[in-house]
């Protein structure tokens, strides 16, 4: 009997959290409608929400076309801060990866399996790095992060709030830093590790309409990054 009041409590979470995702998600259904063959069309900022809606309302069949996302890695910026936290009671060291990017979501044709590359918003990440999840922001045990858009204070952008441990940032860092222009950094996510934050999916948290995310994968090169092939 000790765990009912618990249990209702959480219920009501979910539903007031259900009915503001259902709210936000409502905003953007006139882009989501539209078709894959659409996306030439419409502006960076509506294939957005043409993706947010779908993984949120249609994810089987948008799982079809295996969208994926590529955050192409503009600008670099490490905070690192020792001393009181920003977020707990603790002292500490505590060190903050800012990637500047641009963002492209990848598609598959249903039919003959080409796969288009678009270009939609423009944005951040920004990746807490240690060796367990941070205080903020909030996420599950196993989520890496989540993807969010449309910020009152950056319209039109898509960022990713998260974190990587010490291990990939040592793998990482001396690429980031390469002043080459024949070397680049892109973050890949998979369809497969994409989640919208709804009550079935208690595995990742994150504001109203957003995309969890169990996996990044960092993409080093060392050869220019080719753009021709994205569609504007």
């Amino acid at each position: 009997m000790e765990h009912v009041p618990t249990q209702k409590v959480q219920r009501e979470l979910d539903e007031i959290n259900e009915k503001l995702r259902k709210d936000v998600i409502r905003t953007i259904e006139p882009y989501g409608l539209k078709k894959i063959v659409d996306l030439g069309a419409m502006s960076e900022s509506e294939r957005t929400k043409w993706f947010f809606w779908n993984l949120h309302e249609n994810i089987d069949e948008i799982r079809k076309c295996e969208p994926a996302l590529i955050g192409q890695v503009i600008r670099t910026q490490l905070t690192v801060s020792d001393g009181q936290s920003l977020w707990t009671e603790k002292c500490g060291l505590e060190k903050r990866l800012e990637l500047s990017c641009k963002w492209q979501l990848l598609v598959k044709d249903g039919t003959y399996q080409n796969e288009e590359a678009y270009a939609i918003s423009d944005g951040w990440i920004d990746l807490s790095v240690g060796q367990c999840p941070p205080p903020h922001p909030t996420l599950q045990e196993n989520q890496k992060g989540y993807l969010d858009s449309d910020s009152k204070l950056y319209p039109n952008q898509l960022y990713l709030y998260g974190w990587i441990t010490e291990g990939v940032w040592d793998e990482v860092k001396d690429q980031l830093y390469n002043a080459s222009a024949n070397c680049h950094t892109d973050i890949f996510i998979r369809d497969n590790f994409l989640f919208p934050v709804k009550p079935e999916h208690n595995f990742v948290t994150g504001p109203a309409g957003s995309i969890g995310i169990i996996n990044i994968e960092f993409r080093v090169s060392s050869q220019p990054r080719l753009t021709s092939w994205v569609k504007q």
